[in-house]
């Protein structure tokens, strides 16, 4: 009989955690985050975006409810800046932004097993957050994990969220997409049911009057390295940039998957090229556009 399917672990250090606490954090994200924050239980976590007031993203959050308050997960990257720019939002609210990364250890479960391996690791003050089949979450005290699986890399991480369809804003695609535009409301990150949120009256006039023109797109690049914020062609609108893209990671069977948003008539037609319209091509490999045009 074959040995159980193991999962990688990966290393999540370069991801930074955001504490948000105090008797406002939840009244408090809720007026600024796209998902429904008032509607997660201690234990829970969900996608969920950052906009600038004109609708558009500045940073995707896993967003983490735990008895004090709430842990957002981000890139590294972005943590000063985005906790400097949300507490400019607090005011008189009783509520505190810290960055906690260097008091956790974080975590990622990779492939077949991910959910087995990451039950088994889970401690009294160690949370396991399912993500995917095969894509988990381990948060915990720093030192409070001591795993013995597999090493992974950290591009085995972003090749599953990619592969996933989950979308990370970095820097260099920071205030480009509507979240629509990223697929966020197709992995569960918007709420189109709960109160207002900076940039959601963009956000709702793109989802009731009709009027999204790009979606994000599974795509694979053999030949040459895609940069995430890397401009992508159609021959539908010429030297003008059809699209953007979003995420990339090295495949295993070779060359590179990418998440990439552009233009639905150019998704469709399947013929985008990275860089300039006689780049190397971006295979469209799956897209939310695919179904015929009514």
């Amino acid at each position: 009989m074959p040995p159980a399917p193991q999962a990688l672990l990966v290393d999540l250090s370069d991801n930074a955690l955001l504490a948000i606490t105090g008797d406002d954090a939840t009244t408090f994200l809720q007026g600024q985050l796209t998902n429904d924050v008032a509607a997660l239980k201690p234990g829970q976590s969900q996608w969920t975006g950052w906009c600038s007031p004109k609708g558009r993203l500045i940073a995707t959050l896993l967003l983490i409810k735990r008895g004090d308050g709430y842990l957002a997960m981000l890139p590294a990257e972005l943590a000063p800046p985005i906790a400097k720019r949300l507490g400019m939002f607090v005011l008189r609210s009783k509520v505190k932004i810290a960055d906690v990364s260097a008091g956790h250890a974080r975590f990622g479960l990779v492939g077949p097993g991910a959910a087995q391996a990451a039950q088994e690791m889970t401690g009294l003050d160690v949370m396991s957050l399912p993500l995917g089949p095969e894509l988990q979450l381990v948060i915990g005290p720093a030192g409070s994990i001591h795993p013995s699986l597999t090493p992974g890399r950290r591009e085995d991480w972003t090749l599953a969220l990619i592969r996933a369809g989950i979308p990370t804003i970095v820097a260099a695609t920071q205030d480009e997409f509507v979240p629509q535009m990223a697929n966020f409301d197709l992995i569960g990150g918007v709420s189109f049911r709960k109160g207002c949120y900076t940039g959601q009256e963009i956000v709702a006039r793109t989802q009731y009057r009709g009027i999204l023109k790009k979606r994000m797109a599974i795509a694979h690049v053999d030949g040459v390295t895609p940069q995430p914020g890397q401009s992508v062609y159609s021959p539908a609108f010429g030297e003008q940039s059809a699209g953007t893209v979003v995420n990339v990671a090295a495949a295993p069977e070779g060359g590179y998957d990418v998440l990439v948003v552009a233009q639905i008539q150019s998704l469709r037609e399947g013929k985008l090229r990275l860089g300039s319209p006689d780049g190397a091509p971006v295979e469209i490999r799956r897209h939310p556009a695919e179904a015929p045009a009514s």
